[in-house]
């Protein structure tokens, strides 16, 4: 089994070492250099000394989305502007965006995490690798691209969209590895096979998803129609982007990168830590960074974690996919529903392709779900008794699963827009 480096196999006390010097460290970072964190901790009655280990961590303040607005763009950043060399946003749909900014070794740091990863996949310094997540100030593609250099491999700066200017470099420059968001992994299979071309004829061998969540139904679906592994990695820009966690090829989980960013499972009510295996909200105290060195940040994704040793060997502390945001979280006529739910039932019947949108509107006062999903082009017909028996089926699952009724409606064959990025899954008429 080929590690990138030792810290993936720490025993515990020698991880709980390395997290304690770590987190003292960072704590009197934020303490002396963000007023943000310095009011929260004097408020809590808190200084830097009361922090003697990882065993203190639930003492500390939580950190929101919500917070990196409020000090808009660097009020966050405890390193001095001229010795932060990169900065980052996410597109917030409102208000300003999120900001990151990173020192020359938070660089080095992303650059080290990503070759980890890309290393437990089975990806080595001989591959060719298609990166097509965005450039720009997303961190997918430049997070992916730096460690791919790191690990020695050769990159493909494509980026995200021009499609065919991607079939055809897949093909010409022979790329091994594609990296972009699953969705888009299938938009670019679709569009293969409508110029005549099989996706299983390339030498991709492994495919790097992330960005949105997926399940494992997708997976089957991109495996199925590349003929290569579809590995998962972890990220969000606040904490670093790409490379917090990933997925070996045992699969049981994704890896994360504790030695750099600790993780905690909290209810989302309550806001109490859980015990180990329970489902709840992922927070991450990132103990490592320089620039912007985040206490407890609250994620809005739920998951479990696992700190048992994993088929591989390695001894980081695993995350389960994802299956949804606390925050994306629809609510229906008080039922809890999350997309990726609908999405596991839609990617297990065979007459409906992997494209579909989630209709949510307000009627006499009643929230309403609908449905709407393609149908492949071989099972579309003009026949309405055979289409009615296909959305008869779906609204049955789905009631089993969420206990809810759903209106589903089969549309046309590529009738849903694509997206050459994240997809957008939800339409929320209510507001």
């Amino acid at each position: 089994m080929r590690y990138w480096q030792e810290e993936e196999v720490y025993d515990i006390e020698q991880k709980r070492q390395v997290q304690s010097e770590r987190l003292i460290k960072t704590v009197n970072r934020v303490y002396n250099n963000v007023p943000f964190y310095c009011d929260k901790m004097k408020a809590l009655g808190l200084e830097p000394g009361d922090i003697k280990s990882i065993d203190d961590l639930s003492k500390l303040p939580f950190t929101t989305k919500q917070d990196l607005r409020d000090n808009y763009p660097y009020g966050l950043f405890a390193a001095p502007m001229e010795e932060v060399v990169r900065i980052h946003a996410s597109s917030g749909t409102t208000g300003h965006p999120t900001v990151v900014g990173y020192t020359q070794n938070d660089i080095k740091m992303w650059s080290n995490v990503i070759a980890r990863s890309f290393t437990a996949m089975g990806v080595t310094k001989k591959d060719i690798i298609q990166v097509a997540f965005g450039y720009g100030l997303f961190t997918g593609g430049l997070g992916v691209h730096y460690g791919a250099e790191h690990l020695g491999a050769a990159v493909v700066p494509i980026s995200g969209g021009n499609t065919k200017k991607q079939i055809q470099l897949i093909q010409e420059f022979g790329s091994t590895v594609i990296a972009c968001t699953p969705s888009y992994a299938l938009y670019i299979g679709e569009t293969m096979k409508n110029m005549g071309i099989d996706p299983r004829s390339t030498n991709l061998h492994t495919g790097i998803f992330g960005a949105e969540p997926w399940t494992e139904e997708m997976r089957e679906q991109i495996e199925s129609m590349f003929g290569i592994n579809a590995m998962d990695i972890y990220g969000l820009s606040e904490v670093l982007g790409p490379g917090v966690a990933f997925e070996c090829q045992a699969r049981s989980g994704m890896h994360i990168n504790d030695d750099h960013f600790v993780p905690e499972i909290i209810d989302v009510n309550t806001l109490e830590v859980l015990p180990e295996g329970s489902e709840g909200e992922l927070v991450f105290t990132m103990v490592t960074k320089e620039a912007l060195p985040l206490l407890r940040y609250r994620t809005r994704d739920i998951t479990r974690l696992h700190t048992e040793t994993c088929k591989c060997g390695r001894t980081l502390t695993r995350m389960d996919k994802v299956t949804g945001r606390s925050d994306d979280m629809l609510i229906i006529r008080g039922v809890n529903v999350f997309p990726s739910q609908i999405e596991s039932v839609l990617l297990k019947v065979a007459e409906t392709a992997p494209h579909y949108v989630l209709i949510v509107d307000r009627i006499n006062n009643l929230d309403t779900l609908e449905v709407w999903v393609e149908v492949k082009p071989e099972f579309f017909t003009d026949a309405i008794k055979s289409l009615e028996k296909i959305e008869k089926h779906i609204t049955a699952e789905l009631f089993s699963l969420l206990g809810l009724h759903v209106k589903v409606k089969l549309v046309e064959p590529r009738s849903i827009e694509r997206s050459e990025g994240k997809a957008k899954r939800i339409i929320d008429r209510r507001k």
